[in-house]
């Protein structure tokens, strides 16, 4: 058994030697106190308590680890749940790259503000850019960190990638919002929840042809929650980022990723995960069966790095860990060297 090094809070980066395998970074783009600090009154876009997740999932958390006196029962404990529910991949891609994976939060829960400039870039070769701020918490990319990743992907072996997450109900019609709603069937997601506000900003400003949209529950086999298999586009996947990846996760509300632009060489669809179509939803009254959920952007012009477009929910084990899951972390670990 592998015994992991004590665990620290709190405290400066160290920075990783380059030495030809990949360096990982997670940026979680929320504010860690707006959103924990959000009223549980509160309709819309806010995360659920730990309280309400214990609730609705019992008994999975009924253990002495969650109770009150060892565990946040807020929203703040929901949101250390998505922190560590990403340690098995940390730890995955750890043995991988013989580099620990950093984590960095826009604002964290001591109320550091983290912006993306050389601080995390200088010793990143893959940022993994986690979009699970809320629309209304108002933060954007500014100019110099637009600036300071469009220098960074100038650099060969780059990879960002950009994972924003589902808009559910984003219409008045709240007619619409219940057939959302009774479409993914999770109790714990608002009426409506719209995410990514940050990431969207950074996507127009790098100039990424993708609008994340809806919150769609994938097709499983029958009797289980075992996703359908992806339609995947191997011949278009020269990273090999999907080889041996047959599903992803079986999260109920994924966002499709929509394209703004003609797909062709330089915007790759690489998966699309067909949708349950038993339960309705507008996606699928237009005559769609699955939706975008890889894509990828090679290289491109003085662009030297990639960008991959993938749910963050696809790198947790919050909706089980499959070995399928697994071998994409490797995959995405184990990219070309540096």
């Amino acid at each position: 058994m592998t015994v992991r090094p004590a665990r620290t809070y709190n405290q400066n980066h160290i920075p990783r030697p380059r030495n030809g395998r990949r360096r990982i970074s997670i940026y979680w783009t929320w504010s860690y106190p707006w959103e924990a600090q959000r009223d549980p009154a509160a309709m819309s876009n806010r995360f659920s308590t730990l309280t309400e997740v214990r609730n609705v999932v019992y008994p999975a958390y009924e253990t002495p680890e969650f109770e009150a006196a060892n565990f946040l029962q807020g929203i703040a404990g929901t949101l250390e749940l998505f922190h560590r529910s990403t340690l098995t991949f940390q730890n995955l891609a750890g043995d991988v790259t013989g580099h620990p994976v950093a984590v960095f939060q826009r604002v964290d829960q001591a109320g550091y503000r983290q912006p993306i400039d050389d601080r995390i870039l200088a010793d990143t070769d893959t940022l993994m850019v986690f979009g699970l701020d809320h629309l209304d918490s108002g933060l954007e990319a500014n100019r110099a960190e637009v600036e300071a990743i469009r220098e960074w992907l100038h650099r060969e072996g780059t990879c960002l990638l950009l994972a924003p997450h589902h808009d559910v109900g984003f219409t008045d019609d709240l007619t619409q919002r219940q057939i959302e709603y009774e479409h993914h069937g999770d109790r714990l997601v608002p009426r409506m929840q719209r995410f990514s506000r940050y990431t969207r900003s950074l996507m127009r400003a790098l100039h990424v042809p993708v609008h994340n949209i809806w919150g769609l529950r994938p097709a499983v086999l029958p009797g289980t929650r075992e996703p359908v298999a992806l339609t995947t586009f191997q011949e278009f996947d020269e990273l090999g980022l999907l080889a041996d990846v047959p599903t992803l996760s079986f999260h109920q509300h994924l966002p499709h990723y929509e394209l703004t632009a003609p797909e062709g060489a330089n915007l790759r669809v690489l998966a699309r995960q067909p949708v349950d179509l038993d339960r309705p939803h507008p996606f699928t009254d237009a005559g769609n069966t699955a939706f975008n959920a890889v894509i990828w952007m090679p290289p491109d012009g003085d662009r030297a790095g990639d960008i991959v477009l993938i749910d963050s929910t696809h790198f947790t084990t919050l909706f089980g860990g499959t070995q399928s899951l697994q071998n994409l972390w490797g995959n995405l670990a184990s990219m070309a060297p540096c």
